[in-house]
């Protein structure tokens, strides 16, 4: 049973970025990359911020020697936005991006044609968050008319999410200023300083702002009932999306890639959030073990146990995208084309 896709509401510029300039970005990323053990197929993923829990089974995968068992010598990149990362595949730097899935809508609306093989999540993982200087002005997202909120890039996810939130309340595009601040230090550092009032982000993130006491949860989409309180149904967020030719041309290796993806997602169901950090990086922990496992812990309900994607999710982010991206209000997405689940279903 196939299916595939492309969609993408990166801002032009965004996707057209000059090759030159995409390598530049891809050596840059390389430079905090994981390389795999150097045996067996050689893969490159560009990973939309290898430290964030929401992309957390890329390198958990690598560190349970999953990939190592299907053959497979895997080189993860890191890139600071998703947008970014989706670029470096779209210029064939990559063989694949974890990111969200939307933006396979959003790039076939380009005439680009990519796909989710390996679904991580059935809700976003992400939390609009305001400053606690802007707490009693923004109680809900009626109030980001004039407001100033972070994202961490135009055209990511952060992006998409936070103009539907405004826009499902009554809240133009034109009427807030959305502002590229990245995640980690930069976003909390704009939100201590007010250059933001507020803006959509990740964990762990979110648990050093409330640990902080920088700001306050606003919307939480790290489970699904947020995101079906936030977006009316399941959003497929996280996911490993390759261009579809590619896909079509390597099946052996895509299949190596989601056995390996689908036992890390089902591992994780089986294991706590101490023992899924214990087997992290340490420095992702920055220096604070006991938040990262929160943090861990706080975005584990966004996860499949299976990568297959959720029933409806397809439908519930062509609508999140069509209430404000005129690219795909105007054209005719084929949803079945955005993802396939082929290599989930054999991975069982």
């Amino acid at each position: 049973m196939r299916k595939s896709a492309r969609y993408s509401t990166l801002a032009a510029a965004a996707g057209l970025l000059a090759l030159s300039s995409l390598t530049a970005c891809a050596n840059d990323a390389a430079s905090t990359a994981s390389t795999g053990s150097g045996k067996g197929t050689k893969v490159k993923i560009m990973v939309g911020g290898l430290d964030k829990v929401i992309y957390m089974p890329a390198m958990l995968t690598q560190r349970l020697g999953y990939f190592d068992a299907e053959g497979l010598n895997v080189e993860l990149l890191t890139e600071p936005a998703g947008v970014q990362a989706e670029t470096a595949l779209v210029a064939g730097q990559v063989q694949g991006t974890v990111g969200f899935y939307d933006h396979t809508l959003d790039l076939q609306t380009k005439g680009k044609a990519v796909e989710s093989v390996v679904q991580f999540s059935h809700a976003p993982g992400e939390v609009e968050v305001v400053s606690t200087k802007a707490a009693g002005d923004i109680t809900s997202p009626k109030d980001f008319k004039g407001k100033k909120l972070g994202i961490t890039s135009l055209g990511s996810s952060t992006d998409f999410l936070t103009k539907y939130l405004a826009v499902k309340n009554g809240v133009k595009v034109s009427d807030f200023s959305p502002v590229a601040v990245g995640a980690g230090a930069t976003f909390i550092s704009a939100l201590q300083q007010g250059s933001i009032d507020g803006g959509m982000t990740t964990d762990p993130t979110v648990a050093t702002i409330l640990d902080k006491k920088a700001g306050k949860v606003l919307v939480d989409m790290r489970t699904p009932e947020g995101s079906q309180k936030a977006l009316g149904g399941p959003y497929p967020s996280s996911s490993l999306y390759m261009q579809t030719d590619w896909v079509n041309s390597h099946k052996d290796t895509v299949q190596k890639l989601v056995n390996a993806f689908v036992k890390t997602l089902k591992w994780m169901s089986t294991h706590s959030a101490a023992e899924i950090a214990a087997k992290m990086p340490a420095d992702y922990a920055q220096g604070d073990k006991a938040l990262y496992t929160q943090s861990i812990r706080s975005t584990l309900p966004m996860f499949t146990d299976d990568g297959v994607m959720p029933e409806n999710g397809p439908e519930t982010v062509e609508k999140v995208l069509k209430a404000f991206n005129t690219n795909i209000q105007n054209a005719d997405v084929d949803l079945s084309k955005t993802y396939t689940t082929e290599f989930v279903e054999a991975a069982k």
